[in-house]
């Protein structure tokens, strides 16, 4: 199989020295070469959302002019995005990969996991998630994860050991002294991989812009119908009914974050390139999951609880 070159565009400019995105890149793709030569059985998160999409761009980087050895993995509700479904297969189909799908669906119609109330089913990826890796016997599994998302991710290493039961234990972490990764783990643990760990969303959308980087069409402005609830704009569907007072309403949005589409709210923008993207994120103040992402709201500590089950 022939490798599929990272995307690129022309050259900007050359600046003086290395810049800061330089240095993440650098960084990044030190960490995938490090899983690759150290583990066996990798494996790489890919939704098709930003994140994802720019970590598999670095890994082609990172292993060039070799093909990505090993495949990708996606944790499916059953409530995602059309448009991102179809974006992460035509992705998997370019690059020549295989694709892992851990079905929520699939437990929730055999009785493994029952609906919430809310009709939300990002809580409920853990289960999934954790078969899928004993199944195939992963032992890393890079995430897009990021610190300045959410403090429970702040403070987790990018190298971070997960137990037998996938278990992560915020007061028993490894040091990371000078970019050296520690991989040892027994038998059955897994390490959990985030080489994007010192990125900001700014720095995602700055290096989307400079490498030319294709998303899903969602991430920039485009009209579509949508709710107003607890200060997010909800796309309609078959998750839960309309609430008194709720009326759909044709609105220009974007989604600064994709999941669970009854969970995950746009923010009204007229951004319709990366660059527009850039200009409109240097000026916010909340962060993207903290402002579009309903299931972090359901208690302080939501992030860190899942993640302590098994969860990313």
């Amino acid at each position: 199989m022939t490798a599929l070159a990272p995307e690129t565009r022309p050259a900007p400019p050359a600046e003086e020295g290395p810049t800061l995105l330089d240095a993440l890149e650098a960084e990044a793709i030190h960490i995938i070469r490090e899983v690759v030569a150290e583990l066996e059985r990798p494996v790489m998160l890919f939704s098709g959302g930003k994140d994802s999409v720019v970590m598999l761009h670095l890994a082609a980087k990172a292993l060039w002019p070799a093909p990505v050895p090993f495949p990708v993995m996606h944790v499916d509700t059953g409530h995602n995005f059309p448009e991102v479904l179809e974006f992460r297969d035509r992705t998997v189909e370019r690059h020549g990969l295989d694709l892992v799908v851990a079905s929520v669906e699939e437990y929730l119609a055999d009785g493994r996991l029952q609906e919430r109330p809310d009709g939300t089913r990002n809580p409920l990826q853990t289960m999934p998630l954790l078969d899928a890796i004993e199944e195939h016997r992963f032992d890393a599994v890079f995430g897009g994860g990021r610190r300045d998302e959410d403090k429970a991710r702040a403070k987790e290493r990018v190298f971070s050991l997960r137990n037998a039961f996938g278990q992560w234990d915020p007061k028993n972490q490894r040091p990371e002294l000078w970019h050296l990764y520690n991989t040892r783990h027994r038998a059955g643990e897994n390490l959990r991989v985030f080489p994007l760990s010192n990125w900001t969303e700014l720095d995602v959308w700055r290096y989307i812009a400079r490498e030319g980087i294709e998303l899903p069409s969602l991430y920039y402005a485009h009209e579509r119908p949508v709710f107003e609830r607890d200060g997010m704009w909800l796309s309609p569907g078959e998750w839960g009914a309309l609430r008194e007072g709720e009326v759909p309403e044709t609105r220009l949005v974007r989604y600064r974050t994709v999941g669970d589409m009854s969970c995950t709210g746009a923010v009204l923008s007229e951004a319709h390139s990366a660059e527009d993207v850039v200009a409109e994120v240097a000026a916010t103040t909340v962060t993207e999951r903290g402002a579009t992402r309903a299931d972090d709201r359901l208690s302080e500590a939501a992030m860190e609880d899942r993640k302590k089950e098994g969860y990313f």
